[in-house]
């Protein structure tokens, strides 16, 4: 069954929720990457990883996370909180969905503004190609409360799954999760938003 007949017959939809943990800004350590399964709003599982802050491995970890291990024959659905993680360690949407052969979605909690991204961005190394890869993930969508990039599906059948993964309010439950277990296994508690 495909993502619009599974909407349609009211099946479970499982998703992975992907982000970062908090980290310092100049420090060098790795950056720590939690990965929540949920059916549906219900916790499943997670994977765990590391990626480099401001790197160029945010692509690869995420793949390497969901194909050597027994999650992604379940999932239906990639969920990213933003297009990149770990600051500008930005994530090649079009790869990763292709490489997973699943529906990627870059979740944002709104529109963003991308003059001041670009300011930041251009005073990294290899800004130019940080900057493309953020255009190859295509147009931001707006279903408010969502706002989303995707690659792999339709954006209205993306906007339907959100909705069915969301709790309450606008944040899809395996991202809540995977953004309250990274902060509480860094700062050894959860933070206040997420």
């Amino acid at each position: 069954m495909d993502l619009e007949e599974l909407i349609e017959h009211h099946r479970t939809l499982r998703v992975v929720g992907f982000d970062d943990a908090p980290f310092q800004r100049q420090a060098t350590d790795p950056v720590a990457v939690a990965g929540v399964i949920c059916a549906g709003t219900r916790f499943e599982g997670m994977v765990w990883g590391q990626i480099q802050s401001d790197g160029w491995d945010a692509t690869d970890t995420l793949c390497q996370l969901l194909l050597n291990g027994k999650f992604l024959p379940q999932i239906h659905v990639v969920l990213l909180d933003g297009i990149s993680m770990g600051g500008f360690n930005v994530i090649d949407l079009p790869q990763l969905a292709h490489r997973l052969n699943r529906p990627c979605v870059s979740v944002m909690r709104r529109l963003p503004r991308m003059s001041r991204i670009e300011y930041a961005v251009n005073r990294l190394p290899g800004a130019a190609e940080k900057l493309a890869t953020m255009q190859r993930a295509g147009t931001v969508y707006a279903y408010p409360p969502f706002y989303f990039q995707v690659c792999g599906a339709k954006p209205d059948t993306i906007a339907k799954v959100l909705q069915a993964v969301t709790d309450r309010g606008h944040v899809p439950e395996a991202l809540r999760l995977a953004h309250l277990i990274a902060a509480a296994v860094i700062k050894g508690e959860s933070g206040r938003q997420a």
